[in-house]
């Protein structure tokens, strides 16, 4: 479990095998004091560490986590966003993050705007029931405030308003239009959305 606050930004220093992937990340994270088997959220993605060492880390990547996110589209030098897991008593900053991905969304506006970035991004539209203004969404494992929100025929597109430390401490400081992200959806909207559909 996270909280979308992220808190480091790693880099990809390697990329290993064809069907299944290993990533090694380098880290600012003090590396002694976590467990193999510990989850990292990368870009949004709960994974497990299954090496490390000093300032570096190592996660295996299946081939259905690369088709249903955007880790297949990772090289050796991009940055990603990475959080631990959340520890009992940790202040909850952002919101109930799983680092299950729902789908991966395009940036279709990514302008400077007042010294912020408006960032709209595009969905399917069948994923459209999950987003609300001023409701939470993690992008690429950021907890993000939605500002509108507006449906059409085949997608839902939101926007999204980054300011100047979001900008520094993040990976969107790398992000342009066209750029595809991982969307996780409020799991509180998921549940909603099931209540109803049953009702």
């Amino acid at each position: 479990m996270f909280t979308g606050i992220v808190t480091d930004i790693g880099r990809i220093t390697a990329l290993e095998g064809t069907g299944d992937l290993s990533v090694t990340v380098a880290t600012a994270y003090d590396m002694a004091k976590a467990q193999i088997g510990a989850s990292i959220a990368c870009a949004g993605v709960c994974l497990t560490v299954v090496d490390k060492g000093e300032g570096w880390f190592k996660a295996d990547v299946s081939a259905e986590t690369l088709k249903v996110t955007n880790l297949g589209e990772w090289k050796v030098g991009s940055e990603i966003n990475l959080e631990r897991s959340l520890k009992v008593g940790d202040e909850l900053g952002g919101h109930i993050v799983t680092g299950h991905v729902d789908c991966v969304g395009q940036i279709v506006r990514f302008e400077e705007v007042g010294g912020s970035i408006v960032m709209d991004i595009a969905v399917p539209r069948h994923h459209g029931a999950y987003v609300a203004q001023k409701g939470s969404v993690a992008i690429d494992g950021a907890s993000l405030t939605v500002n509108a929100v507006k449906d059409s025929a085949d997608s839902t597109r939101f926007s999204i308003n980054l300011i100047p430390h979001t900008q520094a401490v993040t990976s969107f400081r790398n992000s342009s239009n066209g750029d595809k992200v991982n969307v996780e959806f409020d799991i509180l909207a998921r549940y909603v959305s099931r209540l109803q559909d049953k009702g």
